[in-house]
This record gives C-alpha cells, sequence and structure tokens, in this order.
C-alpha cells in the first residue's frame, strides 16, 4: 500500500477526560472548534494561515478573544478535520488509501487551496493521488470503497471517476503485462519451468476476485464503465458477474438454498446481475442462467429481467444440463423449449423454423428434455398432461434411440400406478419402439408396468433386427401396416388397425412372453426375405387364447386380479 507523510514535527494532539483533543503546548488555546460531539483547542494562527474558510468564520464570529466556532458538516467529522489541524501545525501526518479521499473532501471544506498558502493540504493530496493511489490496483478499489462514505463531495471532487477509470484501464490491461499484486484464490496458478523457474503466468481474469469486495451498487458503476471501455472479453466478465453473485448470495446455485428473508435487497441484487450480463451468448455458462432464472422466479423479479433470462437460456438449451433445469418446473421448461424450438433471428422478434437450428443442438435438447422428464415423472402430483405435452414439444427432433423417453415413461408410470388404459395408451404412444437400444428392449419384455401392445411390438422389432442381415442395411423396417390380431372376450380372433381398450390395459405373463418370443422368431425366419414382414395370426391367437380363458366376457374392470396375478409373477429391471 503506498502512502505519504506530511509534516515533521511530533504529534501533539492529546485528549482530556471528556474526550476533547488539545494541543500539548505552553501556549494557551484562543480559539474552540466544535466537530460533531468533539471539541478542539487550538490556536487562530497556523489554522487560519492554511484555512479560508476559518478565516471568514472568524471574521464574523463576535464571541471574543477566545473564538468558538462550531463545524456540524465536515465530510468525515472529527477524525477528518483533525488531519486537516496537524497538518497546519506542521505536525506529522500519514496519508494511505484509507485516509487520504477523507482529507481530501474535508480539505475542501475548509478551502486550503494553493491561493491561501503555497504547498498547501489540497494540492499535496491531489499529486498523491495521480503519482500513487491512481497507479496501484489495490490502492485504487480501497480508495472507491472510502468514496461511498463521502457523498456527493467525493463525486463533485472527481475522486469516484478517477478510481473509476483507473480500475477500468488496469483491467483493460492483457494480462502478460500485468505487473502489480492482485488477489487470486480460485484456482491454482501454474508455473513455466525452462531451466529456472519463470514468473508465474497470469490468468486472464485475474481481477475478478478483487472486485467481489465491492458493494453493489459500486461494483455496477465499475462493470459498467469496464464494459464501456469494450477491451475485456465477455467470458470474463461473465465469470465476474458469477463470482460476484456467488460471494453475496451463499444458497445461489444450490438447488435447495434458502433465499433468505431480506427478499428486496436480494431482488435488487439479481436483477442488476442480469442487467451487467454480456451480450454475447457463450459469455455465461447456461447452468449459471438458468440458476438466475431460478432465482429471478422465487423473488419475484421484473418481468423484463425474467423474459431476457428466458430468451438467453431459450437460445442455448443444447448447454444446459439435466441437473441444472431440474429446479425449473414444467411452464417454465416448456417456455424455453418454445422459444429454442422458434430461434429470434432479428430485434423485430421474427422467427424461423427449427430446422435453421444445428442438428447436433437438437439431439443434445431432445435427450436433456428426456432427462428432465425421467426426474420430474418421480412426482405423484405431476398431471399426465404437462408431462406429455413437453415430450410431444421434442418429438420431431432427431434422437439416436428412444431410451431416454422410455425411461421416462418407466418412471411415470412407477410412481402413477393408477392411471387409466386411455392414459397409458397416450404416454406409451410418445415413444417409437423401433429406436430403442436391445438393452432396452430387453427391459421392455420383462416390464410388469407396460401393457400388452406395448410388449408385443418390441418382441417383434427385436426379432427382426437379430435376424434382418440384408435387403434393408440392418434398418429396421418400419412398423407392418397391415391389420394384427386381435381375440374378443368370447375367445374368437379378429382384426383391427387400432389398439383396442383390452390390448393397453392387458400385461402378459412371464409364459406367455416366452411362448410369443419363439412363435415371433418362427415367424420372421420364415418371413424375412419378404417386404411385407406379415405377422401370423396364429402367433397371436396362442397367447391371447390362452388368456381369454380366465376372463370374464373380457371386461377389463374384472381382468385386474389376473393382471395384479401376472405381474406377480414377473420381475421388472426398473
Amino acid at each position: 500500500m503506498k502512502f505519504m507523510k506530511l509534516g515533521s514535527k511530533p504529534d501533539l494532539f492529546q485528549s482530556n477526560a471528556e474526550d476533547n483533543r488539545y494541543v500539548a503546548t505552553d501556549l494557551a488555546s484562543d480559539m474552540i472548534v466544535s466537530v460533531g460531539d468533539i471539541k478542539f483547542y487550538l490556536h487562530k494562527f497556523p489554522l487560519l494561515s492554511k484555512s479560508a474558510r476559518l478565516q471568514k468564520m472568524v471574521a464574523v464570529s463576535d464571541t471574543g478573544n477566545n473564538e468558538e466556532l462550531e463545524i456540524h458538516d465536515i465530510p468525515g467529522g472529527p477524525a477528518a478535520f483533525e488531519i486537516c489541524a496537524k497538518f497546519c501545525y506542521g505536525m506529522t501526518v500519514t496519508l494511505n488509501a484509507y485516509n487520504v479521499v477523507l482529507a481530501r473532501c474535508a480539505a475542501e471544506y475548509l478551502e486550503m487551496y494553493e491561493t491561501v498558502d503555497k504547498g498547501n493540504l489540497i494540492y499535496k493530496i491531489e499529486v498523491f493521488l495521480n503519482s500513487s493511489i491512481f497507479r496501484t490496483w489495490k490502492d485504487s478499489i480501497i480508495v472507491f470503497q472510502t468514496t461511498k462514505s463521502l457523498l456527493p463531495w467525493s463525486e463533485e471532487l472527481k475522486v469516484v471517476s478517477h478510481c473509476l477509470d483507473s480500475i477500468a484501464s488496469k483491467v483493460s490491461v492483457e494480462a502478460s503485462k500485468v505487473e502489480w499484486s492482485y488477489t487470486y484464490n480460485r484456482k491454482n496458478e501454474s508455473s513455466c519451468y525452462d531451466g529456472v523457474k519463470k514468473q508465474l503466468m497470469v490468468p486472464k481474469d485475474w481481477w475478478v476476485e478483487d472486485l467481489c469486495d465491492l458493494s453493489s451498487d459500486l461494483y455496477k458503476r465499475v462493470m459498467i464503465t469496464i464494459k464501456t471501455k469494450g477491451k475485456a472479453s465477455s467470458d470474463v466478465l461473465g465469470e465476474s458477474l458469477r463470482a460476484y453473485l456467488q460471494k453475496r448470495l451463499s444458497w445461489f446455485g444450490k438447488k435447495d438454498g434458502n433465499v433468505g428473508r431480506d427478499d428486496a435487497k436480494t431482488r435488487s441484487l439479481i436483477e442488476m446481475i442480469i442487467g451487467l450480463l454480456p451480450d454475447e451468448k457463450t459469455s455465461v455458462s447456461c447452468g449459471f442462467l438458468v440458476h438466475l432464472l431460478h432465482a429471478c422466479v422465487l423473488l419475484n423479479c421484473a418481468e423484463t429481467r425474467k423474459n431476457d433470462l428466458m430468451r438467453r437460456i431459450g437460445q442455448q438449451l443444447q448447454n444446459a444440463a439435466v441437473a441444472e433445469i431440474t429446479i425449473l418446473d414444467v411452464d417454465l421448461v416448456q417456455e424455453l423449449v418454445a422459444i429454442f424450438m422458434m430461434r429470434d433471428e432479428s430485434s423485430e422478434n421474427e422467427f424461423s423454423e427449427v430446422k435453421h437450428v444445428d442438428s447436433a443442438a437438437k439431439v443434445s435438447v431432445a435427450k436433456i428434455v428426456d432427462g428432465y422428464l425421467a426426474e420430474i415423472a418421480k412426482d405423484p402430483n405431476l398431471p399426465l398432461l404437462k408431462f406429455a405435452d413437453l415430450a410431444d414439444m421434442v418429438s420431431t427432433l432427431p434422437r439416436s434411440t428412444h431410451d431416454g423417453i422410455y425411461r421416462a415413461i418407466d418412471m411415470y408410470l412407477k410412481e402413477h400406478p393408477g392411471i387409466s388404459k386411455r392414459e397409458k395408451k397416450r404416454i406409451c404412444r410418445l415413444m417409437d419402439c423401433r429406436k430403442l437400444s436391445p438393452d432396452a428392449c430387453r427391459h421392455v419384455v420383462q416390464n410388469e408396468r407396460l401393457p400388452l401392445r406395448v410388449v408385443v411390438q418390441v418382441l417383434f422389432f427385436e426379432q427382426l433386427r437379430s435376424t434382418i442381415t440384408s435387403g434393408t442395411n440392418g434398418e429396421v423396417p418400419a412398423e407392418p401396416t397391415m391389420a394384427l390380431p386381435l381375440v374378443g372376450s368370447n375367445g374368437s380372433s379378429r382384426t383391427a388397425t387400432t389398439n383396442t381398450e383390452e390390448e393397453w390395459g392387458s400385461v402378459p405373463t412371464s409364459e406367455e412372453l416366452k411362448t410369443l418370443k419363439g412363435e415371433l422368431e418362427k415367424d420372421v425366419m420364415k418371413t424375412n426375405k419378404a417386404k411385407g414382414m406379415i405377422m401370423s395370426k396364429r402367433t397371436f391367437m396362442k397367447v391371447f387364447s390362452s388368456k381369454d380363458k380366465d376372463s370374464d366376457n373380457g371386461s377389463s374392470d374384472t381382468s385386474e386380479e389376473t393382471k395384479s396375478s401376472s405381474r406377480s409373477r414377473r420381475q421388472s429391471l426398473s
């Protein structure tokens, strides 16, 4: 820290029992100056020779020989006045970053100009500030912090603007040219070796941690000045915002974090950070934006701030992580997906279709939404409509497999065992059985929560996948469009191109699955050269006929005991 010593005489200021200040000298005081609750017993000559204001006050005073003046509005109070008084006496005074602004404002108040006396206090302080303080990184920050309690004096004397310019200018310097000390505890700095140890590399975000000590209003002014200069990279600006917010709010970034009681102050801080976000999309991580949005909703921040965050997140949704977006409710995620699907191309709010989005981004968003659905499916109060609507929003996006949406569906069925057959049919149609991986297929055929229709489809396509090696380049063909044989309640067979409630509600036993799998394999082997891949009615008849023998006129209500018995004989891998 830089400092400057003024004067050469010893400090003779002392305090009496009443905590009043006086100068220990043989000369009796002829002047009393009251500053706040403290009285200073001083001498006219040294003070009046330096201060034009005291000269004018004494000139209009009518208290006789022992002048008594009252000064209650001097910036900095008694401490600042004492520094000025000691300078007038020529006593040793040490100025540093903590008290220099205090002395500067008090000297201005007392009008200690060069016109009053050459080499007066204002001149000396200005030299110290410009030649030492503003050239030092940490001293500039300390001085900037002290200006807050001395407003509006520090603002009018341009101390604040000089501090802002000093800090912003140093931030704009290339990291390789930084030669001053700074605080950096977030990462381990790596050193370079070439026979002998060289100087440690300066990280490009070297300045971030020191600015975290500023109050929010001062931090905002610094960041605006830094952004105006335009020389700091956007990613470092974003890192500064993240570091500042995490230091100020210990709960930020935690899913179960407590917002705290001072909602107004916290809301103001969150809105300030949102307003300072750089325009570049990649300046901050998508996870940071998601946590900002979460806090914004909890604190009921301004709608404009929330909408700004929604737009930013939606435009880079592919960079989000499932663990991050699970803190958001379904409605918010639906809005984010909608923004992703309709990318903003101009300031006129005109949108283009998702076809303009990179295909890798589409795959990532589909995967993220699948993972999110699997997480929210654990909520027993989640309506099926919200689950299905969100899944439908990304149904057109490309997926390498449908394993993700299958896991989400399975979790929903597990946590919502009481849903109707129609609802079960609705949710199962969200996945394409042809796009399940072999591992997922093995899980499906042992899953007691899935309808028979789904299990049959998976078994069919699994057999096709394992036997077809030519003619289709190894790809599983589309589901056969022929009528699948269905069995009525009286045991007679019938065909239909739509799925009945009985199909979606019935659950096969493990023995039936084994029989069905064997029959499917035989049929596929016989017809694998045919393009239609027509499934034999006999395959389904053997399964359904044995199941219908125990049914009571096909009633879905009375079949619950049979399904329950079937489930008990099977093991689920979920």
